[in-house]
Formats: C-alpha cells, sequence, structure tokens
C-alpha cells in the first residue's frame, strides 16, 4: 500500500484505498456510518411490520362497541388485533375505573417509545459524522505543515499531499455520512409523527365518545322520572 497520495488521482481511488489514506480518523468513521445503517434497516423494518398490522377497521369497531356502552365486547375485540392504537385502547379501557386519560396516557408512552427507540443514535451519528470529519481534516493538515517545517519541501511533497488527501477523504466521508443519513432520519421521523397522529385522534375519539356516553346514560333516569305513572 503506497504511503503518499496524489491529489490528482484522488477521486480514482478504490473504497478500500480511500480508507487506508483517510487516516486513523477513518475508524469512529467507520463505526459511526455502521451503527447508523443499522438503525436505519432496524427501523425501517420495524415501521413496514407495524404499518402492516394496522386495522383502523378494528378500531373504530372498538369506538362504536365503547359508544354503546359495551366495553367489554371492545376490550375483547382489541385483544386479538396487533395495531398499536387497538393496544392502546384495550389498556386504557381495562384501567378505566382508575383513571381512563392516565391509563391511555401510559399505554400510549409505551407504545410511542417503541417507535422512537434507536433514533437517538441515528441523530447522534449525523451530528457526529461531520465533526470527526472536521478532526480528521485538522489531523492532515497538522501532518502537512509538520512536512512543510521540515524544510526541504521537494523532499516532502509527497508527506505534503498525503496530509491534505487525509483532510479531503475525512472531510469527504464525514459530510457523506451526515447527508446520506438524514434522509432516512427525516422519513422515519414523518412516520413516527402519523403514528403520534394516529394515537392523538384516537385519545380525541374516545374523549368525545365517553363523554357523550355519560351524557346519554345521566339523561335516561331524568327522563323515566319526567314521565308520567300509568
Amino acid at each position: 500500500m503506497p504511503t503518499t497520495l496524489s491529489l490528482g488521482f484522488l477521486m480514482g481511488l478504490s473504497p478500500m484505498e480511500l480508507f487506508a489514506h483517510g487516516g486513523p480518523i477513518m475508524w469512529p468513521l467507520l463505526i459511526v456510518s455502521f451503527l447508523a445503517v443499522t438503525v436505519v434497516v432496524e427501523r425501517t423494518i420495524f415501521l413496514f411490520r407495524e404499518h402492516s398490522s394496522r386495522e383502523p377497521e378494528v378500531v373504530e369497531k372498538m369506538l362504536e362497541y365503547v359508544e354503546t356502552r359495551d366495553t367489554e365486547r371492545a376490550v375483547a375485540l382489541g385483544a386479538k388485533s396487533s395495531d398499536y392504537v387497538a393496544r392502546i385502547l384495550v389498556y386504557a379501557l381495562t384501567h378505566r375505573e382508575h383513571s381512563l386519560p392516565n391509563a391511555f396516557m401510559r399505554a400510549a408512552n409505551r407504545e410511542l417509545s417503541r417507535f422512537q427507540q434507536g433514533m437517538a443514535w441515528l441523530d447522534t451519528c449525523i451530528t457526529a459524522a461531520p465533526l470527526l470529519g472536521l478532526l480528521g481534516t485538522v489531523t492532515g493538515m497538522m501532518a502537512t505543515f509538520g512536512a512543510l517545517g521540515g524544510g526541504d519541501i521537494s523532499a516532502s511533497t509527497g508527506a505534503i499531499t498525503g496530509g491534505v488527501g487525509e483532510a479531503l477523504i475525512a472531510t469527504m466521508c464525514g459530510l457523506a455520512i451526515a447527508i446520506l443519513g438524514l434522509f432516512p432520519y427525516n422519513v422515519l421521523n414523518a412516520r413516527i409523527e402519523v403514528a403520534k397522529h394516529d394515537i392523538s385522534d384516537a385519545s380525541n375519539a374516545l374523549e368525545v365518545i365517553m363523554k357523550k356516553a355519560n351524557a346519554t346514560c345521566l339523561d335516561c333516569p331524568a327522563t323515566n322520572v319526567s314521565a308520567p305513572r300509568a
């Protein structure tokens, strides 16, 4: 493996040659890129599975049962579903005697935590990659100026171009990792926002239906009392 790098031949290097000429900072960049790819693939598979298991019709049917005050039937129907909104409704309705809003919030937070797993790691990779590339730029330029301090510039040409090449490669790789990781990060966040919207919509629907059912129940005795006796 050559120890010097010609800047004119920089774009023609193979990936292994780029890695070798990028300096020691390429190892943490490799780890960051591997972690980012792992998170993106795992989150994509997870969101695809969750989207495939969605059953909006089951959620609507559960809400219809709740509106008719047939809560037990709604819980039984939701228990058979793999829809994450249905799971939240099942937990909330099961613990409705204690606190329906708190039960719904606890179940919703538990489901949303599943959606957000790994996103902090991906965010860290996107942030750290260009910083590591900048660090490689600094170390490469330090090597260049160290070679310039030797006095004989013509004899240090290989070391000078090698330091500049190391700086450019590290910067390029750091920016490439950050840019390529930013697109799936935003797409994954958009899918999480969709899940939050679905959960919020179910929460609002359940609240309205429960209030409507309770109001209807409270009106029944009043109607009976006001009705004339036979």
